[in-house]
């Protein structure tokens, strides 16, 4: 893959966090507008996630067997319909049919982004561009819920899944005309498409298990920020939907200079030291997070003032965690990246939106929901790091073409 093609694939890897982010200002307004409560309008974002994740064994295999090109095809024009479902929905559980099958098309795409660069690059040079690719990722949150609540403002919450359909026929006409065949040539391509010896290779491997988990964990800790934010900070500590879009964005500009500066920081450390340093930062988010909640509070602002604070070393951790790790992750499967690349996605995504789920089950408020995720994600993968017989779980491996 020429680098030239890189500004293809970042306009592909916007459709997900697009879905994300996007229309958050307008979560209260959804739920009030369709009766239901938070938690159930928290759903449409946690589906969203699982559906990605679990499309990715579907689809992965696909990416193999017929190609990178067609499946994004595929992707976009599944994501393009979908939002164009979630438009003219009336009713509740519709929203979330079309919030599933978004999920699904999102994750075709970036099974595709991901499979390109693996096709393309050595180990080092992977991890370098995954982490620009995740800049990207990061600059939508700066950008969506300002977008989002000035369209809902203007035109109701249901202009913001408009703009997704737009942006996405943009991309669909650019990855037709411009985007080459990356799939190696050496990609297994026989066989039937779901079988237990294409995956197994994969989940026997203890190093992309660990790696895996650690997407997951990192990805668990991102979605519960997001999913418990518009309504702890909108709703509970009345805060306007502009304001939090404002602290929103602060974040995710933190986010995106992590992003763009994580390239030099594995460069500097390597990658398994980058991962150690993102979880740490994690960890100290979480503490953080418990320390403010004690600080005394005079008015709304401040309290989501205290609220949204920690959570930039949660960003920060999470820009330097996911290029490294996925990058290592996938080290092994030169001959089925594709494959790999799904078992990951479904890990990262359909795993972290579990853990949301469960999180979700119980009362804790929003800044607790957090503290326990980042907590308990962070110190067992940095104990784990530490038991010296469990090396091989975490140590840099020789890559395989």
């Amino acid at each position: 893959m020429s680098r030239k093609l890189l500004p293809i694939l970042m306009s592909m890897v916007v459709l997900s966090p697009l879905a994300i982010d996007i229309y958050l200002p307008s979560m209260p307004e959804m739920a009030a507008e369709f009766s239901v409560s938070d938690t159930q309008i928290q759903s449409t974002l946690v589906l969203f996630i699982l559906a990605m994740g679990i499309g990715q064994i579907l689809i992965g295999p696909l990416a193999d067997r017929f190609g990178r090109k067609p499946i994004a095809l595929f992707g976009i024009s599944l994501y393009i319909l979908s939002s164009l479902l979630a438009v003219y929905v009336s009713e509740f559980q519709f929203l979330q049919l079309a919030r599933v099958l978004q999920g699904i098309a999102a994750c075709a795409t970036s099974i595709v982004v991901f499979s390109a660069v693996r096709d393309s690059f050595s180990n080092q040079q992977s991890a370098q561009y995954y982490s620009y690719l995740n800049g990207v990722i990061c600059v939508i949150p700066a950008l969506a819920p300002t977008l989002g609540g000035l369209l809902a403002l203007q035109f109701g919450w249901r202009s913001t899944f408009m703009f997704m359909m737009a942006y996405a026929i943009m991309v669909l006409v650019v990855v037709a005309l411009k985007l080459p065949e990356t799939r190696p040539t050496n990609t297994i391509t026989n066989g039937p498409l779901y079988r237990w010896s294409r995956y197994q290779p994969v989940l026997a491997n203890s190093h992309f298990v660990f790696y895996a988990l650690t997407c997951m964990f990192a990805m668990a800790a991102i979605l519960t920020y997001v999913s418990y934010a518009p309504s702890w900070v909108i709703k509970h500590l009345e805060v306007s939907e502009m304001t939090f879009s404002t602290l929103f964005g602060i974040n995710a500009l933190i986010n995106i200079t992590a992003c763009f500066t994580a390239p030099k920081v594995i460069k500097k450390l390597g990658n398994r030291s980058t991962v150690v340093l993102a979880l740490w930062l994690m960890l100290a988010s979480g503490v953080m997070q418990l320390i403010a909640q004690m600080l005394p509070s005079s008015s709304g602002l401040l309290s989501a003032i205290y609220f949204m604070t920690p959570m930039l070393l949660l960003c920060i951790g999470f820009a330097l965690l996911l290029g490294p790790a996925t990058s290592m992750a996938l080290s092994g499967f030169g001959e089925r990246a594709g494959t790999a690349t799904a078992m990951l996605g479904c890990m990262q995504m359909s795993g972290a939106a579990l853990l949301t789920g469960l999180v979700q089950l119980t009362d804790l408020s929003a800044p607790y929901a957090n503290v326990l995720m980042l907590g308990g994600g962070a110190i067992t993968l940095l104990l784990t790091m530490a038991i010296p017989r469990l090396g091989h779980w975490h140590h840099e491996r020789l890559e395989v073409a």
